[in-house]
């Protein structure tokens, strides 16, 4: 320990000792107090450093890792300094040591009254123990002493708690609790150190720890590919073995990995792979009879008309969409769109209720939501706060996450695509050019998947939608909710949009204020390995909503009918 310290204190007086009050060999404390202070440093270095490679996966060698390194540098390199070089000082100045160095005996020298001599200063009086719970009675020097000794240390460890966040950025960050516990361990142990000599050691040791956390920064935070790598790369768990009397059963067919179904029920796997009509629910009609009775067109896309409508049967409103051409690619669309999105249950995505022939065509019945758009809403109320942004995102994500889990994609999320309902909670509609597995040759000739302005730059340029294109376009959905604009601005007609989006041009609108700013950065990048996956989002953006003291699942708007009977959105309560 004493021979560290030497080292130390050697290397700091040959960086900072003037021969100025309060003495060459007090300025040199506190120039080890610095030195000290880049332990800890190194040691969130290094951590977010190792995160570079690991990401968020924290099995036991990393925590393992990461504990020594908490132990080593932030508890025993600094506990070794401070202890040593006030034992150093207190041999000094009973004469059974000397300091290194040609200058050492200017520890015996006087600078001025305020300190007297070095050596009786740092190697004499009470340790920091005596000092705080035995007061002399002085309230200057107590308070003296109280604020280097207790406050400054405070003050150290904010920043401490600080650096630690900044290493574990991108991730959980209880792992960081193991680099500020062990500073709070070296505190605490360090009772024993020279009241005197502590208090310049501290005033050298904070201005490195507010410092500290500028190399931290710099180092950034993993890619999103990594921090993504352990759910793509997970095993997929092995069958268990037949009975060795048994021939062996024939593999089961393997799904493309990105869209591997998670507990689908059977009847709704024979539901999607049925080729003919889906099957339809008790009391409902094939033929229609009349059933459904039409009040008003809500719409009119590229592949039906929706209409409001009432189900005589059940005396319940519902959503017709009806198909333009009933030819037999149509039909088949239809059917396939219907026995997709029968699969999604979750309680943000549009239900299907029916399939059922109208006397102009093949016409699905879906669940009505009462509410308006949410581009209706952002052009009404104005951009929504970030609370409400976060509910948006998490709660849309979360659907079109177990959209994708049932193989199914939606590839045209947009604001208008997304409605509020009277209580302002986010519903995502009209998957209307949704894809199920297998379903890639179903395209009309010349239709362009998406909406120009919020379409994914692989989609504009010819390549297969994803998981990550959907995630591209929630991204620019919640963008456009937070600025009012389209991530890539907006341009005089959708061939140009559609140009725009083809050369990847870089995003110019996004909320820079935002608290979600940063992700919104990394969801739309236009590499899609490098987004983060929809079940990333969720959990980044739940955090925040949680440290913010607000849920997940709360209102975005509140839609509140004013006399004249049309709805308007209101901004959500808080």
């Amino acid at each position: 320990m004493n021979a560290f310290a030497d080292w130390l204190l050697s290397l700091a007086h040959t960086l900072l000792s003037p021969g100025l009050c309060p003495g060459d060999w007090v300025w040199s404390t506190v120039a080890a107090g610095a030195l000290t202070a880049l332990f800890p440093v190194a040691g969130a270095v290094l951590v977010a450093l190792m995160r570079k490679f690991t990401g968020n996966r924290y099995d036991t060698g990393t925590i393992s890792a990461i504990s020594v390194i908490a132990f080593v540098f932030t508890f025993g390199l600094p506990w070794l300094a401070f202890n040593g070089i006030s034992s150093t000082y207190r041999a000094v100045r009973q004469g059974t040591a000397s300091l290194p160095g040609a200058d050492s005996g200017t520890i015996f020298r006087e600078y001025c009254s305020l300190i007297g001599v070095q050596s009786d200063y740092l190697g004499g009086g009470q340790n920091i123990f005596e000092t705080i719970f035995y007061s002399s009675g002085n309230v200057l020097s107590y308070g003296y002493y109280l604020g280097g000794l207790v406050g400054l240390p405070l003050v150290a460890l904010l920043f401490m708690i600080l650096q630690a966040r900044t290493a574990m950025r991108r991730g959980p960050k209880w792992p960081g609790r193991l680099l500020w516990v062990g500073f709070v361990l070296f505190v605490a142990f360090s009772v024993g150190v020279s009241a005197n000599t502590a208090v310049f050691l501290w005033l050298g040791f904070l201005p490195v720890a507010m410092l500290g956390i500028i190399p931290i920064a710099l180092v950034g935070p993993p890619a999103w590919v990594v921090i993504n790598r352990p759910e793509r790369e997970r095993p997929e768990p092995r069958p268990e073995p037949p009975p060795p009397v048994e021939p062996p059963a024939p593999p089961p067919q393997q799904q493309p990995k990105q869209y591997t179904p998670t507990a689908v029920a059977p009847a709704a796997q024979q539901l999607a792979a049925a080729p003919g009509p889906i099957p339809m629910p008790p009391g409902s009609t094939a033929n229609g009879g009349g059933r459904y009775r039409r009040i008003k067109r809500l719409g009119h896309g590229g592949f039906g008309t929706v209409w409001q409508a009432v189900d005589n049967q059940l005396g319940r409103t519902v959503a017709l969409k009806i198909a333009h051409a009933p030819d037999r690619d149509t039909e088949e669309r239809m059917r396939r769109e219907a026995r997709a999105l029968a699969m999604v249950n979750h309680p943000n995505c549009v239900r299907v209720y029916d399939l059922v022939e109208e006397p102009d065509g093949l016409a699905l019945v879906m669940e009505y939501l009462e509410g308006q758009s949410l581009a209706t809403a952002v052009d009404t109320i104005g951009p929504l706060d970030d609370i409400a942004a976060g509910r948006l995102w998490a709660t849309m994500a979360g659907a079109l996450a177990a959209a994708h889990e049932k193989g199914v994609l939606h590839r045209d999320v947009k604001p208008s695509n997304v409605i509020l309902d009277p209580q302002g909670i986010p519903h995502l509609i009209d998957f209307g050019i949704a894809r199920s597995r297998g379903d890639s040759t179903m395209t009309a000739t010349g239709m362009m998947i998406g909406t120009p302005d919020f379409v994914a730059p692989e989609q504009a340029a010819g390549a297969p939608a994803s998981p990550a294109s959907d995630a591209w376009q929630l991204a620019a959905t919640v963008s456009y909710a937070l600025s009012g604009y389209p991530p890539r601005g907006t341009r005089e007609t959708p061939m140009a949009a559609l140009m725009a989006a083809a050369r990847a041009e870089p995003v110019s609108r996004l909320p820079q204020r935002s608290v979600h700013a940063r992700l919104l950065i990394a969801s739309l990048d236009n590499e899609p390995r490098r987004r983060p996956t929809l079940h990333t989002v969720v959990r980044e953006v739940e955090g925040f909503l949680a440290r913010s003291g607000k849920s997940a699942d709360g209102p975005v708007t509140r839609i509140v009918p004013p006399v004249g009977g049309t709805t308007r959105a209101m901004p959500p309560r808080r």
